[in-house]
């Protein structure tokens, strides 16, 4: 056996140890509470189910014209927010499996027959900002798990120009804000959108302007009906 292989071997030997010793060393706890839990990204089953709010979210005023319906899986201020602001804004992925586990349990909490798999289409970010961040967080919380269940993700919508963060904006500013700011990408594929229920994933919704906006460019270009999923939201 040369060097190389032998090499090989050794990180191989390294790396099958080093997941359990980790654990030994730094053991997991939940995102909640802090308690022990027996893995990463597991939660203690109370906090579990008390970050599970699954529900529909109101859609108001002109919003409604393209945006049939919106769920949510949680509520954000609490766990989910501080798994979702490192994820978002400072490159830390660390919350990823404790977002993932949350999903799982929320997903078989969203009992509906007509949920079945079809295109799912993430809310870009503005490519600058993509790059900033790493990486799109919608799709690093959504795409993996949703693909699982058989969805196919298509990256359908780009953001056509930077637009100012919509917290803090009163409603109408909110629609003024992203007006115009989506169209469809390049690689967006007619057929799979025209005629079709297409479904929106958000990592969260305030007053919806931004899931109605990309749904009228959905709409736009033939979709049947347009809904959205987003992790979380504080709306009733």
């Amino acid at each position: 056996m040369n060097a190389e292989y032998r090499e090989k071997g050794f990180f191989s030997f390294l790396k099958s140890l080093s997941a359990p010793l980790l654990e030994f060393l730094f053991p997991s706890r939940c995102p909640a509470c802090g308690a022990y839990v027996e893995k990463s990204g597991d939660w203690c089953p109370a906090c579990l189910a008390n970050a599970v709010r699954v529900r529909r979210l109101p859609i108001e005023g002109e919003h409604r014209k393209n945006l049939e319906e919106a769920w949510a899986f949680g509520l954000y201020h609490g766990a989910l927010r501080e798994l979702l602001i490192p994820l978002k804004f400072k490159r830390k992925r660390s919350g990823i499996p404790a977002i993932r586990s949350f999903l799982e349990e929320a997903g078989g909490a969203l009992h509906r027959e007509d949920w079945m798999p079809g295109v799912v289409v993430p809310v870009p970010l503005f490519a600058e900002k993509e790059k900033e961040r790493g990486g799109n967080q919608t799709e690093m919380i959504f795409r993996e798990w949703m693909e699982a269940q058989g969805w196919v993700w298509r990256r359908a919508l780009v953001r056509t120009r930077a637009t100012k963060p919509q917290f803090g904006l009163s409603a109408p500013m909110r629609a003024l804000n992203i007006k115009d700011a989506f169209a469809l990408s390049e690689d967006a594929r007619l057929e799979e959108i025209a005629g079709k229920n297409i479904l929106l994933v958000d990592d969260i919704m305030t007053t919806g302007a931004t899931l109605a906006e990309c749904a009228r460019i959905l709409r736009s270009a033939g979709a049947a009906s347009v809904s959205a999923w987003v992790l979380a939201s504080d709306r009733a």
